[in-house]
């Protein structure tokens, strides 16, 4: 299938679809939402079709990058459902590097966000993706069935299984102790979650149209934050306002980034949503902030 662009589709067909990938809508929904687009011979099943991910775009870093060394990994998690498993991602060299954890969106761990793993291995920090579907026997290599197994989890749970990756990856021998967080969606969530929980054990963060925190816990974060958004995804990025006053009050190195034009998304590059002029600067802010704050 060719690969199509978010100005290929209505604004209203991709606000739909937005609801249905957080499921605030189910699949027959989106698809009678669908239907009056639906014309030119083409049906609601393939309009959704068009929408879904297409995993081979993701590729940036191939696995078998010389430059980088990949396995599996897995952390004890006793607060949350025992233990998590990962994808775990280091330069090949054996120099202790910066750590960061990369957490994936709400339908667990697939191939673009190991291909971000790969991508900071590459940049040259020690990257750890856990898959929050462990529990559940892991990310089924569908979205719609992975998002289906997602909201079967206990929020409480993962929380701590994401807690516990945190710190066994922070206190590797490999690691400097510098650790920072970059999450997409519902990861980024996890990264201010993270902020808000480890204080000063996190050295920096990087949520992607995350769900923000209240001011009250944004009080307790000590760890750098730079904000990455969609102006067209106004359901998260109209939270950014409180959120950067919040900070401020909290004496919190931060920026807020909002890409004009770009949607909910626009960095995973296995989408229509996907912008890359949005995804490669956000992508620079990323590294730079980590640079600064975690190779100081």
């Amino acid at each position: 299938m060719d690969r199509k662009k978010a100005s290929d589709f209505p604004q209203e067909l991709l606000n739909l679809f937005d609801g249905y990938v957080h499921g605030r809508i189910n699949r027959r929904e989106f698809l009678d939402g669908a239907q009056k687009f639906a014309v030119g011979g083409i049906t609601a099943a393939t309009l959704l079709q068009m929408l879904k991910p297409n995993y081979a775009w993701a590729v940036q870093v191939p696995p078998d990058d010389k430059r980088i060394k990949a396995e599996t990994a897995t952390v004890a998690s006793p607060k949350g459902y025992g233990s998590i498993k990962g994808y775990l991602v280091r330069p090949a060299s054996t120099a202790n590097r910066p750590a960061v954890l990369v957490i994936h969106e709400n339908r667990g761990l697939n191939p673009y966000v190991e291909d971000v793993a790969r991508r900071l291995a590459v940049a040259n920090y020690i990257a750890f993706a856990p898959d929050a579907l462990t529990s559940v026997g892991g990310y089924p290599g569908d979205d719609e069935k992975g998002l289906a197994l997602f909201a079967q989890l206990d929020r409480g749970k993962m929380a701590e299984d994401f807690v516990a990756s945190a710190n066994w990856l922070k206190s590797r021998p490999d690691s400097t102790g510098k650790l920072g967080a970059v999450g997409f969606c519902f990861g980024g969530g996890v990264v201010n979650l993270l902020a808000v929980r480890m204080g000063t054990d996190l050295s920096a963060g990087v949520p992607f149209y995350g769900v923000q925190p209240s001011a009250a816990e944004t009080a307790q974060i000590k760890a750098p934050i730079n904000a990455q958004y969609g102006e067209l995804d106004t359901r998260i990025t109209d939270g950014w306002p409180a959120f950067d006053a919040a900070l401020t009050q909290a004496h919190v190195p931060h920026e807020g980034h909002i890409y004009k034009g770009a949607n909910h998304g626009f960095h995973n590059d296995t989408t229509p949503r996907y912008d890359e002029a949005a995804a490669k600067e956000a992508w620079g802010h990323t590294l730079a902030w980590f640079d600064k704050y975690l190779r100081a």
